[in-house]
């Protein structure tokens, strides 16, 4: 009886035993392959792409100033003052945009004679910047030379802030495009195929720099001064990150 029972435990530990390591192969064979899942990982493609988007410049940033020179300092601020007021009433007259002072100097000039330094005299400089329309910046920059303006400091040329908005989602555009274009040229040279796009990364489609011109305040007997506008470009770059 006992022999019998002692036999029949050790058959179903044996059974167990048998079901037990079944179960660890299935369940090692289930389970990934490092190396397999790390190569799935890695199997991505990364390409940056650039977009350029160029637009003509409508808009002139202008820095022009007063300058005068005199025996003492209450004289020259007085008289720079009356110009500059002259030169802002014309400004306004013509509904320039973004008028503000860009500037104000009251300087000593001196005189070195016999190793001694001294005083001979005050410069005053009042400078004002604004914006208007190219077309029509040569006409306003002589009548700003009549009515007091000395100095033309910087001449710049931009282009309007609704164009610069729409170039920059052009350039982007543009650069995504170029990016998808890279990763389907590398695939293609190597028998593969673009998956999905696991990661963008927008690098940027900043406002681009203006473009300076230098000019000099002339007088009114001269023709209107000719100023010239020019394009800007807005440079955009996307990086994407690309399964295959």
């Amino acid at each position: 009886m006992n022999s019998n029972l002692q036999r029949g435990t050790r058959i179903n530990f044996r059974s167990l035993l048998t079901a037990l390591c079944l179960t660890l192969t299935l369940v090692s064979f289930v389970r990934l392959d490092p190396a397999v899942a790390q190569e799935q990982r890695i199997r991505t493609l990364t390409v940056t792409g650039r977009g350029i988007e160029a637009i003509p410049t409508t808009q002139t940033q202008v820095r022009l100033g007063v300058e005068v020179q005199g025996k003492t300092a209450a004289a020259v601020q007085q008289e720079a003052a009356r110009r500059s007021s002259a030169v802002v009433e014309l400004l306004r007259s013509r509904q320039v945009e973004k008028l503000e002072t860009a500037g104000i100097t009251l300087n000593p000039n001196y005189s070195n004679e016999n190793n001694q330094q001294r005083i001979i005299g005050y410069t005053a400089t009042n400078t004002v910047s604004f914006r208007i329309n190219t077309q029509s910046a040569g006409t306003l920059l002589d009548d700003a030379v009549s009515a007091g303006a000395t100095r033309i400091q910087g001449v710049s040329f931009v282009a309007a802030e609704s164009a610069i908005e729409q170039a920059q989602k052009q350039a982007l555009k543009k650069a995504t495009q170029d990016a998808q274009a890279q990763a389907d040229a590398v695939l293609s040279a190597l028998n593969l195929k673009r998956g999905e796009i696991l990661g963008i990364q927008v690098n940027g489609a900043s406002a681009p720099a203006p473009v300076y011109q230098k000019l000099e305040a002339r007088s009114a007997s001269f023709a209107t001064t000719p100023v010239v506008g020019g394009e800007q470009e807005v440079d955009a770059s996307v990086t994407l990150q690309i399964s295959y």
